[in-house]
């Protein structure tokens, strides 16, 4: 039996600025190339979170000291043969919650509303094995990129690419160029004589500059950031080896309104990052944090987690 008291409407409106606050202060965070990149690796490790999730992972672990590895609920925790620590303080997130409208539509079914409230989850490192039970991995292997262990990732990239109108070829390119992106003759050139893993690199760049990041729209600075960023998420979502890659920064993102600037940069690479991944791994698949969650999905490198807001 649940005795918990309903939230009147100003409670709620109240909770949900705080929220707002919450979610601006961590926003905030982007404006300094520290912030920034905390942000990036934050969202290139857990993939099933949303962007403005990350940015709350991201500044409560860089608050507290704690260099996150793996995010879950208490409960998930438990699943996966691990318990919190007595007296660890949670990491708040935001959860999505559908609700039924008593209103019916047109055809007579019930509406849902999806609202969102604070989610506690945890870190690794506020964890402990619990004695005798098995523990699920946590460390999927990485590949490199100078490997051909993608190579399978390369005919639907290629296929997506043809679907926005571009043609691929692959032909040798002296040099380091890798490859690029010709909007005008709507053509991507990759450097056939790298290994498959790189060229998956050089097309995950190319298709996101083909996805309208280019030189026009955006300054050259602010094209770079993107398609970078978004390049060394996806390249981290499938797998492959970008600890050593650089976090690009943008030191201006406006003359005026920064912080809404740098949101929103911050939220078209988390779109472009997620269409590219839907393409090559599937749609996401992410779990509430206090949900259900398959060992065999985390052993295959799935973030326990909860995709949201």
């Amino acid at each position: 039996m649940n005795n918990r008291r309903r939230l009147s409407e100003g409670e709620r409106e109240q909770r949900g600025r705080a929220d707002r606050e919450r979610v601006k202060e961590a926003a905030s965070e982007l404006l300094s190339s520290e912030g920034w990149a905390r942000w990036v690796r934050a969202r290139r490790t857990f993939h099933a979170y949303s962007a403005s999730n990350c940015m709350l992972i991201a500044l409560q672990c860089h608050q507290r000291g704690i260099l996150p590895e793996h995010i879950a609920g208490f409960h998930t925790w438990i699943k996966l043969g691990r318990a919190v620590r007595k007296g660890e303080q949670a990491i708040r997130i935001l959860g999505p919650i559908a609700v039924k409208q008593r209103e019916k539509d047109s055809d007579g079914a019930e509406e849902r509303r999806v609202f969102f409230k604070t989610t506690f989850v945890f870190d690794v490192s506020q964890t402990d094995p619990i004695p005798g039970v098995e523990l699920a991995p946590l460390h999927p292997p990485r590949q490199p990129l100078t490997g051909d262990s993608h190579s399978h990732l390369l005919p639907p990239l290629v296929a997506f690419a043809e679907s926005l109108g571009y043609g691929v070829a692959f032909r040798s390119i002296p040099g380091a160029t890798g490859g690029w992106c010709d909007p005008r003759a709507q053509r991507i050139v990759v450097d056939a004589d790298v290994p498959p893993n790189a060229q998956v690199r050089t097309l995950v760049h190319e298709i996101t500059h083909a996805l309208g990041v280019d030189y026009a729209k955006y300054s050259r600075a602010q094209a770079d950031v993107i398609v970078d960023t978004t390049t060394l998420i996806v390249l981290s979502g499938v797998g492959l080896d970008v600890s050593g890659e650089t976090i690009p920064y943008v030191a201006g993102w406006g003359e005026s309104g920064a912080l809404e600037a740098v949101s929103e940069f911050a939220q078209l690479i988390d779109g472009l990052a997620r269409r590219i991944a839907h393409v090559i791994e599937g749609p996401s698949d992410g779990d509430p944090a206090g949900g259900r969650v398959s060992r065999r999905r985390v052993a295959a490198g799935r973030q326990p987690g909860t995709p949201s807001s």
